[in-house]
């Protein structure tokens, strides 16, 4: 370790307190997810065209933070298992918008209520002020870090 006062400690480092919180997350919703089948990934695929019908490849994976690659393997996976429809040719350009089957909204649906359910455990010490402050300050985090600047 470092003599030089710039060392991390581990006991008062926001970050490293954050990633361990995003370890728990993840941590649990694989324990809710896995007896349905789904991986976190493949849970996020499903959410983000439910709420965004018709998003293409690149889109599925910024949002699911996985690579293009990942995601396209996924998605035959999904159209395979008839989760999800993609066009055989894009309408325009070379994007194949995808949408949920039917199928795929009811699988979403049990998936959706167990990753509610961690999400209800993990906020259940904090108050709804606290949860909205919590909320305001990661954005401002993320912002930060994405743009370089505080956030607003």
């Amino acid at each position: 370790m470092s003599q030089d006062g710039d060392a991390i400690d581990l006991d008062t480092s926001l970050g490293y307190l954050l990633k361990e919180a995003s370890s728990a997350l993840r941590a649990a919703m694989e324990e809710v997810l896995r007896p349905l089948g789904m991986t976190i990934t493949h849970y996020s695929c499903l959410e983000l065209l439910a709420q965004r019908p018709g998003l293409s490849n690149s889109d599925l994976a910024r949002g699911a933070f996985v690579t293009r690659q990942s995601m396209n393997v996924l998605l035959q996976a999904l159209e395979r298992d008839g989760f999800v429809t993609r066009p055989a040719q894009a309408p325009v350009g070379k994007t194949l918008p995808t949408r949920l089957t039917p199928r795929g909204r009811q699988h979403l649906s049990a998936a959706t209520a167990a990753v509610r359910s961690v999400e209800v455990r993990m906020l259940a010490g904090m108050s709804g002020d606290e949860q909205a402050k919590a909320f305001r300050i990661l954005r401002s985090m993320i912002s930060s870090l994405r743009d370089g600047n505080p956030a607003a």
